[in-house]
């Protein structure tokens, strides 16, 4: 049974809150511990700090697992307690675990091996997991902030890296630029209706709350917020310089963690804060993801960086993730944390498989590049060719039961022409992504030493493996339980897949959803 606690006793909300001061307490000792062990010496990190920023992760899960089942019986906490902030903290959490991973060497290779590097990253996980839980407006963009200032840093590590530098300066100007945008919803939103906690702002729509301009205004506004985030078009701007600009294991972070602390954030306040509005904002949510969706498989199958490639995939992706709000009353939430999920593994996988490819500061991401690499390094070549299969939804893939969950949420809630085009835009996909695995298999190397030092430090090599084998198993485990649950009989127990529609439906305790509106 769930367990209540009242976030208007202050134990209660530092219980509440303890997974995220745990990883600001042990960011703050990564740092400290960095500082002292270097002195004043200008020399590499010590090996020790990737390990104990491993620890800080595994002990920030092991408190989020306490949260598990808990609910707040006041309502009016800053932050939320339901089992959808638990399981994306957990992807979070995953996508920092795995960034550091594909770290080990990386730095070292780049000549940016300085303990700040785990620190940022652990804080920028920080902003991720109080944007997830945020039950506040006002929370959303503390989170927000915590997060961006983090990730800008880290996209201008490499100090003597150009693009890094200019990756960064882009990324900051319109990070800054969308930050403004958000803070002028929030303050029209509570213009409009007196508050800016989403639970009384569900309440208060439900009620009769009236769409005035300014609660419109102040909507569209925290949309284009949102969208910056997410990387949708046509927010989408900064997206390819920055990926490609950043360090590598940057960029698996970024297109995983951050992206799936802003969807959540995304969905809670607008299945949730503005569902009584739900006529209002469905119609450009369906626009802007037909527009992410076609627009981001399109432009990356014109990419000869596999970088970029996979940046612009992000951008796909995030229309596939955005497809998911207009299915409240079918899945939507549930089907948006499974296929979040399943991204996080084949995203972070993928450019861990880039990180390999690096020679000194060149990150060595043309296509021209992977030519050969199936003959000279089968292994790295199968586990790349998994990930991009899955990423393309091929069947016997976790994508491809992830965009099938996503399908039928939105063929159940009658958003049949969202679930047209997304199957039309994964077969562009198809292209881009098979295009990499020909070149892998069918064009021979540039020279017979071509790929000799191509490989991934045994800790990279670990992480990106358990996600290639993640991949699989999801699809068969998950998968069969999927189709067979229709059967009678059998009993209704998906495991994953149904912890995270489970996760989805505490979204909605407080109070009852609205009754969908198909978007014609």
């Amino acid at each position: 049974m769930p367990t209540n606690l009242n976030l208007v006793n202050q134990a209660h909300y530092f219980w509440a809150m303890l997974p995220e001061i745990v990883l600001a307490l042990g960011a703050m000792l990564v740092l400290m511990v960095d500082v002292f062990e270097k002195g004043n010496k200008s020399r590499p990190s010590s090996p020790m700090i990737p390990i104990l920023s491993l620890g800080v992760l595994l002990a920030t899960a092991v408190t989020n697992i306490l949260l598990y089942r808990m609910r707040d019986s006041s309502g009016v906490g800053m932050v939320a307690l339901d089992d959808f902030r638990v399981i994306v903290n957990f992807i979070c959490l995953l996508a920092a675990g795995l960034a550091i991973l594909l770290s080990v060497g990386y730095l070292d290779r780049r000549g940016i091996n300085r303990g700040e590097f785990h620190a940022l990253l652990l804080f920028s996980t920080l902003g991720m997991m109080l944007m997830a839980g945020a039950s506040d407006l006002l929370m959303v963009f503390i989170g927000l902030e915590v997060m961006s200032v983090a990730i800008y840093v880290l996209v201008g590590f490499d100090r003597m890296d150009a693009r890094s530098s200019e990756a960064s300066l882009k990324y900051f100007l319109l990070g800054a630029f969308s930050s403004a945008f958000f803070l002028y919803g929030i303050a029209l939103t509570f213009g409009a209706t007196g508050t800016t906690h989403i639970g009384e702002l569900h309440r208060h729509l439900l009620a009769g709350g009236r769409a005035e301009p300014m609660l419109l205004a102040g909507m569209a506004l925290i949309m284009v917020g949102f969208g910056f985030k997410v990387a949708a078009m046509p927010f989408h701007m900064w997206t390819p310089d920055a990926y490609d600009g950043a360090p590598t294991p940057v960029t698996a972070l970024m297109s995983t963690g951050v992206k799936a602390a802003a969807f959540a954030s995304f969905i809670r306040v607008f299945m949730v804060g503005f569902a009584g509005q739900y006529e209002h904002w469905a119609r450009p949510v369906f626009y802007l993801a037909i527009l992410t969706m076609i627009g981001g498989n399109l432009i990356a199958a014109t990419q000869g960086s596999v970088k970029r490639m996979l940046a612009y995939s992000s951008i796909a992706h995030a229309g596939y993730l955005m497809a998911c709000l207009l299915a409240i009353n079918t899945g939507g939430p549930g089907a948006f944390l499974f296929y979040l999920l399943v991204y996080t593994l084949m995203t972070a996988g993928a450019f861990g498989i880039v990180t390999a490819m690096g020679r000194g500061t060149d990150d060595r991401a043309a296509l021209d590049d992977f030519a050969g690499l199936a003959h000279q390094k089968p292994v790295l070549a199968g586990l790349f060719s998994i990930f991009l299969l899955s990423l393309a939804g091929f069947p016997l893939t976790a994508g491809f039961l992830g965009k099938l969950v996503i399908l039928d949420a939105l063929v159940r809630g009658g958003v049949t022409q969202l679930a047209v085009v997304l199957v039309l835009a994964s077969l562009v996909s198809y292209f881009y992504y098979l295009r990499v695995i020909v070149v892998m298999y069918m064009r021979p190397a540039r020279t017979a030493e071509e790929h000799r030092d191509t490989r991934l430090p045994m800790p990279a090599m670990a992480g990106v493996s358990l996600a290639a084998v993640a991949v699989v198993v999801l699809f068969f485990v998950s998968g069969i339980r999927f189709v067979s649950a229709g059967v009678p009989g059998v009993q209704d127990d998906m495991g994953l897949l149904e912890l995270a529609r489970a996760g989805g439906n505490t979204l909605f305790n407080e109070a009852p959803v609205p009754a969908q509106v198909p978007v014609r």
